[in-house]
Order: C-alpha cells, then sequence, then structure tokens
C-alpha cells in the first residue's frame, strides 16, 4: 500500500493508462494514411485529454488498486483526498480511513486471488481501445456522427463522451467491460460495508453521509462527471452492490463466488440489472 499525494496519483496513472493504450497507438501510427501531422496533432490531442482527466479526477479519487498492464500492481490512498472529504463529512478519521482501505484492499483480493482477472480486465479494455480507432479515411463520418450526438452525452444514465464517438457494436463491448467493473466495485462496496461496528464502529453513519456527498454535486461539477463519464462510474457501485446483495441472497455467499470461477461466469451486462438471469445461467 502507497499513501500517496495528488501529484503522485496522476504520475502512477498516466504510466498505467500509456502502457493500457499503447496497442491503440500502435494501430494508429501503423496506419498509411495517418500522415506524421495528423499522429502528431492527434498525439498531442489523446495527451491533452489524458492529462485533463487525470486532473480532475485526482482531486476526486480516495483511494485505487492501480493494475499496471506493465508493471507491479498496487494499492493507492491518495491522502489530501481522503483528508478532505472526512473532514467535510465530519466523521471519525480513523474509521473512515478504515472505510476507505476495506474497498481498496477487496480489489486487491480480487485480483490476486483470482489468478486470470487482471490479465483479463487488461485485455478487454485494450481491446475495446483498439476497436475504437477510427480508420483516417473515416474520419469525416465520424466527426460527423460525433456533432449529431453531442446532447446525448449530457444526459442522464449515458457514458459520457464514451456515446460520441462508439458505434453500436463498440458500445456493446463497452457494456461487457462496464459489467466487469459494475462486479468490482460493487463487491466491494459490499464488503466495506458488511464489516460491522465492531470493526468500524460508525460504519452506518460514514456510509449515510457518503452517499449524501455523492447527491449533493454542485451543477457544474455534475455536469462535468456526466460528460467525463463518471456519473456512469458511480453507477457500477450502485448497481454492482444491487446485484452482488441480489445473488447472495438467492444462492449464497458460496454461490455468489462462483462469479471468480472464469470468464464465462462473469455477470453479462444485462445480468447486472437482473441477478436472477445471472444465477439461472450459472447455477441451473
Amino acid at each position: 500500500m502507497h499513501v500517496v499525494d495528488r501529484t503522485a496519483w496522476i504520475d502512477a496513472n498516466t504510466a498505467s493508462m500509456g502502457a493500457l493504450v499503447a496497442p491503440a497507438v500502435e494501430k494508429i501510427t501503423a496506419k498509411k494514411a495517418a500522415g506524421p501531422t495528423v499522429r502528431k496533432v492527434g498525439a498531442k490531442v489523446t495527451g491533452a485529454e489524458m492529462g485533463a482527466l487525470l486532473g480532475y479526477v485526482a482531486s476526486k479519487v480516495l483511494g485505487q488498486f492501480d493494475l499496471a498492464p506493465e508493471g507491479t500492481p498496487s494499492l493507492l490512498l491518495v491522502a489530501p483526498n481522503v483528508v478532505q472529504v472526512e473532514r467535510e463529512l465530519g466523521v471519525d478519521p480513523s474509521d473512515f480511513r478504515l472505510w476507505v482501505c476495506l474497498h481498496e484492499e477487496t480489489h486487491r483480493v480480487q485480483f490476486t486471488a483470482v489468478p486470470w482477472l487482471r490479465e483479463h480486465v487488461i485485455t478487454s479494455a485494450r481491446t475495446l481501445m483498439v476497436d475504437l480507432v477510427p480508420d483516417p479515411d473515416k474520419l469525416p463520418e465520424r466527426l460527423q456522427q460525433i456533432t449529431g450526438r453531442l446532447p446525448s452525452a449530457f444526459k442522464e444514465g449515458g457514458q459520457g463522451l464514451a456515446d460520441l464517438v462508439t458505434t453500436p457494436q463498440q458500445r456493446e463491448e463497452l457494456a461487457r467491460v462496464t459489467a466487469i467493473m459494475s462486479l468490482l466495485e460493487g463487491h466491494a462496496d459490499v464488503v466495506m460495508d458488511a464489516v460491522g461496528p465492531q470493526i468500524v464502529p460508525t460504519v452506518g453513519e460514514i456510509r449515510a453521509k457518503f452517499d449524501e456527498r455523492r447527491k449533493g454535486a454542485s451543477g457544474p461539477d455534475r455536469l462535468l462527471r456526466r460528460l467525463l463519464g463518471l456519473e456512469a462510474k458511480m453507477r457500477q457501485y450502485r448497481d454492482g452492490a444491487v446485484f452482488v446483495r441480489s445473488v447472495v441472497d438467492r444462492v449464497g455467499l458460496d454461490g455468489f463466488n462462483q462469479v471468480w470461477t472464469s470468464p464465462e461466469t462473469l455477470p453479462r451486462p444485462t445480468e447486472i440489472a437482473e441477478p436472477e438471469a445471472w444465477v439461472a445461467r450459472v447455477h441451473g
């Protein structure tokens, strides 16, 4: 576990994001139709977008299990943000910090106890990113589609900018990746809330205040989160937790743990919203 400031978090994620998008960058540079000027401008735009996104997220994120696609995974806690939020909420600092650690430690267990999971998530994300790279000769058509779909980026329930740049087939693949992330985030949320007051005495108060804080974002901040797809990230916690609790209620914890058997037993996009469908498919 590493306790870091915002700059160190950005540095770690810049390295991880660079390794994650490397195959997509290779696809761009390999296209003969993409001349040096196009590649140079594309790199600058991509770098600017990544920098803006990481800068914004760095001020919000409390902790993260960094998968480090080409390095060693590590658990990061962003100290300034943890302290800021615990003060805003007026909660017990020791309890809050332990509560946050439980969520991130659950992610560490997920990826270390399930040998195939890390590579599966990384490969799925890389495959999607490569597929998102448009052919240069189709770029004008893609830009026209983006312009036409611009209002959808601001709608409730959307994926933000992802709605603008994806085809229906790509959105299906994005939904599969999102379903995996919903499982992981929801499972971590369930674990952190299930510890009980014997471990985190004020866990009930912390959860209530934390959820209320999520709802209370200002108008401009919520609009930016929606555009960047961070509202969709928030839904992953909620929808994933509902899925986990529903499955455990139906088949118990051992039955739920069948989800970690193989990529085929991970929930499909429709099953996150219909846990009984996952139970029927996996347990018969």
